[in-house]
């Protein structure tokens, strides 16, 4: 009886404040549907908002809590797989970029955010700097919603799609793609000498070669690899040794 008439209650604060026009407007900004529309109802709502509307009872205060700390782990997964070789400072101040204020009003920015956020605008008059602080805020509690609704999988497709890729090309977030750089790296710390190259073999017309290379590291031979000009041969053998490298030391 009781579970009745509170779910009737939530279903009519649903219809009232986040109708079904909003409902199918955030399924597509978000790519899915959604199920516990109180959930997304709870992460739109700005404490501001319950003067005008206290039945609503809650803030989105709680899921920003959540939501902060599922952010920090997805992009703490993203950036540990893509910088395999990045140290633990670099990682730190990666995901401190990727997770601070004004990247997450521009991902609320992305979003549309602003279309469904619930507020009493009384108190962000003339105030840039305060909608920035509600909408990054904002931003975190929809991710809690998507988690807690979605699961982990879908929260991590969105936080890259709003929140990393804009950045995944940038010095601060992008894979290390420098494979020779990385095989380098690994072959010195674990104490096997230098890795070095041989051009074994060269073909095709001037304006379409294609070069084959060795790659070594001392004595030892590791991969072939081939590309259009030295450069991209090397980086392809490196590759794929750092993949060999990598498997022997695990």
């Amino acid at each position: 009886m009781f579970s009745f008439i509170f779910g009737s209650k939530k279903s009519k604060l649903v219809a009232i404040h986040f109708n079904k026009k909003k409902q199918k407007e955030l399924n597509k900004v978000l790519g899915f549907s959604i199920k516990d529309k109180a959930l997304y109802l709870k992460s739109f709502t700005h404490r501001s908002y319950l003067e005008l509307y206290p039945e609503l009872e809650k803030s989105n205060e709680r899921l920003e809590f959540l939501g902060d700390s599922v952010l920090n782990m997805s992009v703490a997964k993203f950036l540990f797989n893509a910088n395999r070789y990045k140290d633990e400072g670099f990682l730190t101040k990666a995901r401190a970029y990727l997770v601070n204020r004004d990247n997450l009003f521009n991902s609320a920015e992305r979003i549309g955010l602003s279309d469904f956020l619930l507020l009493n605008k009384k108190y962000l008059v003339n105030s840039k700097e305060g909608m920035k602080t509600v909408l990054a805020d904002a931003t975190e509690a929809l991710i809690a919603a998507i988690y807690l609704d979605k699961g982990e999988k879908v929260t991590d497709e969105f936080i890259y799609r709003f929140v990393i890729a804009p950045f995944v090309n940038t010095d601060f977030v992008k894979a290390d793609n420098n494979f020779k750089g990385q095989l380098l790296e690994l072959a010195h710390a674990n104490k096997l000498g230098h890795p070095h190259y041989k051009v074994i073999d060269e073909k095709g017309p001037e304006h379409k070669k294609e070069f084959t290379v060795e790659v070594y590291i001392g004595d030892i031979f590791y991969s072939t690899g081939k590309g259009g000009n030295k450069k991209n041969a090397e980086q392809e053998a490196s590759k794929i040794a750092l993949n060999k490298l990598i498997s022997s030391i695990e």
